[in-house]
């Protein structure tokens, strides 16, 4: 059998972009919808046609024109979809059951992405207001899913790797290559079908406390460090926008509660540093170095 053909939802932002070179590396043949809602946005006009130079092929379609979205997956094997979910971009969760709805209607797919690269939903029944509308959303989608019997796969990417450095140092993301391209790798993998594959290589699961030490060690310098209660913490959201206090939940579940780690990978899950040990993840420690 031949790779997968893929079609990247949402393509153009800070996930699908690298989800889209991830696909055309590892040889996919690789579709983008491109959205007439875009409009006039040159930045993503211009991302477009490099994705075209590079050997992407551009399909129109529209979350307005249902039949637009079915003719776009009825070119495909496999649909990624990486629309925003957070409030400080845009937040476009629930326009993903109108894309279930369309993969249902074709009735050619063979494995689905929805956008999640984050926490875990299924662990999030306790998740405080108004956060947990971020999770609450995801599971509405996935129930969708699982009820129109659509093979999936489910990526949890620790989603905090990529930011929690630069709640210190103001670095760049955390190496979201490796991540991209193991997500890309599921897409064909009988291993992935029908479960969740969580993103927690052993030696980066990390506490912003070891992280900082780490930094301490490497460069010879002690940082100042401050140490808020969680009642502090969560008090900190009275006067912020929505968005805002969407955020601040998030984060209190990561920091205070450990979310994206306190648990075993169970039954119906996978761990990809585990299913890809050819893919070498970046230890934090190394990366840090290169900011030395």
């Amino acid at each position: 059998m031949g790779k997968s053909k893929v079609l990247v939802v949402g393509g153009t932002g800070y996930i699908g972009r690298r989800l889209v070179r991830a696909s055309l590396a590892q040889g996919h043949i690789t579709y983008v919808l491109q959205r007439p809602e875009i409009g006039l946005d040159i930045d993503k006009l211009q991302m477009l046609l490099s994705f075209k130079k590079q050997g992407a092929r551009l399909i129109e379609g529209s979350f307005s024109d249902f039949g637009s979205l079915v003719e776009a997956v009825k070119q495909v094997d496999v649909v990624i979809c990486a629309m925003s979910g957070v409030h400080f971009r845009s937040h476009n969760i629930m326009l993903q059951l109108k894309l279930v709805e369309a993969i249902k209607e074709a009735g050619n797919v063979k494995r689905f992405l929805p956008s999640e690269f984050g926490m875990d939903p299924t662990r999030m029944g306790n998740a405080i207001e108004p956060g947990r509308v971020t999770f609450d959303e995801k599971m509405v989608v996935r129930k969708a899913i699982e009820e129109a019997k659509i093979p999936f796969t489910y990526v949890s990417a620790n989603c905090f790797a990529g930011y929690l450095p630069e709640t210190f140092l103001n670095l760049a993301r955390s190496s979201p290559r490796k991540k991209r391209n193991i997500c890309v790798k599921t897409i064909d993998d009988p291993r992935t079908l029908n479960k969740t594959v969580y993103m927690r290589p052993p030696e980066n699961i990390l506490s912003q406390r070891q992280l900082v030490e780490i930094w301490e060690k490497l460069s010879g310098k002690k940082l100042e460090k401050v140490h808020i209660s969680k009642e502090d913490f969560l008090a900190s959201m009275k006067d912020m926008d929505y968005a805002g206090q969407v955020g601040i939940g998030h984060f209190y579940h990561i920091f205070y509660e450990g979310c994206l780690t306190n648990f075993e990978i169970g039954e119906g899950q996978e761990e990809a540093s585990r299913l890809y040990p050819e893919v070498k993840y970046t230890r934090m420690d190394d990366y840090l170095k290169q900011f030395l």
